[in-house]
């Protein structure tokens, strides 16, 4: 029998479950994601770092975990929320269970709870600290969460970003030459940028967070992708210099992170969500052409664009909440945007993003 678990929110709410993954407390950012498919993607993905994840499909676990789906070097997640828990998962790629997943990582996860209160509270409310724990009473777990720092206070770029430059290589494909030479500086980069760049006969290479834009230069790189990552990006302002600095030197694509440091680094504030925009089918219209793209998206800040200047405007924008979604400088060759084009989990519709970067990069 699984042992008896709760989730303690910031504002005194308890749901019951059981545990599954490793019975240890979780604590982070209670934030939910409306993805049908694409768990294990979601529990590798860096932009969840500091963050308790609640999904609001209600079966998972059923497809089992593979090699194929990991989108970073460890689970990022800090605690799993499901309503039902698969532990005889069914498909052909499946080497171990979620529960497996979880507890060798040393990850913990709820499972048999009201994920659909913990979402209505969260939209209604706004995303919150959380605990998950299995050794404690509600009340001793609320006193300990309240000494516990906020998910805004930290940066949890560096904790997720690689410690030194690497070229990505998978070993299907040896020969490391390329078109084009991307450097992708990682605020908590998702795999799949690098095998998408690399698919499009790119030499890429990877650099750390900390990388100044005299090291990256240093690389000669035709082009540089800004990547996806976790937290505040107004606490980034290291990041945000380097990029100043990068500006009018190569080609710039910004993706989720990335795309707030551009936004800040020409003017523009960031604010933070109420809840965020977390899931695979979120609308976004492109104000040049007046397509509607479907989106995956993660994130929990938004770029303000009223104090964008030196020639960046607004690009696209979001059909639910009329939020920031893209930007396109007038004369340089840079642009950003808020969601994922490299989806994973999420709709491939947004690929032909990487081209068009490629297409300004030829350009040049």
């Amino acid at each position: 029998m699984a042992k008896k678990a709760i989730l303690v929110l910031a504002d005194g709410s308890v749901y019951e479950g059981h545990t599954f993954g490793a019975e240890v407390r979780g604590y982070g950012e209670v934030v939910f994601n409306t993805s049908m498919t694409g768990y294990q993607e979601i529990l590798t993905d860096p932009s969840y770092a500091g963050q308790i994840v609640v999904l609001t499909y209600p079966l998972i676990g059923n497809y089992g975990i593979n090699p194929d789906d990991i989108e970073s070097k460890r689970i990022q997640v800090r605690g799993f929320v499901v309503r039902e828990d698969c532990d005889k998962p069914s498909h052909w790629q499946s080497t171990g269970t979620l529960t497996e997943y979880l507890k060798k990582a040393g990850i913990p996860g709820i499972g048999g709870v009201d994920t659909r209160s913990i979402t209505r509270r969260l939209r209604s409310v706004g995303v919150m600290m959380g605990t998950i724990t299995s050794d404690e009473t509600a009340e001793e777990a609320l006193q300990r969460l309240k000494s516990m720092p906020r998910y805004d206070d930290v940066d949890f770029v560096k904790g997720v970003s690689t410690e030194s430059p690497y070229l990505w290589n998978p070993p299907s494909q040896s020969d490391l030459a390329g078109k084009y030479h991307i450097v992708v500086v990682d605020g908590g980069l998702k795999y799949n940028i690098l095998r998408i760049l690399r698919g499009m006969d790119c030499k890429v290479t990877a650099v750390p967070c900390t990388a100044s834009a005299e090291e990256i230069l240093a690389l000669k790189p035709d082009g540089i992708v800004l990547s996806p990552g976790p937290g505040d990006p107004a606490l980034l302002d290291y990041m945000v210099k380097n990029v100043k600095e990068l500006v009018g030197r190569k080609p710039i694509m910004g993706i989720c992170l990335g795309h707030q440091l551009l936004g800040r680094a020409f003017g523009a504030d960031t604010f933070k969500l109420k809840f965020g925009h977390r899931g695979a089918n979120h609308p976004v219209r492109d104000l040049r052409t007046g397509r509607v793209y479907i989106t995956a998206q993660n994130h929990g800040y938004a770029v303000d664009g009223d104090g964008l200047r030196d020639g960046m405007e607004v690009s696209q924008i979001n059909l639910n909440d009329q939020t920031v979604e893209g930007l396109q400088h007038r004369e340089l060759p840079i642009f950003s945007i808020q969601y994922h084009s490299e989806a994973s989990p999420g709709p491939r519709d947004n690929v032909y993003l990487f081209r068009q970067f490629l297409e300004m990069v030829k350009g040049e």
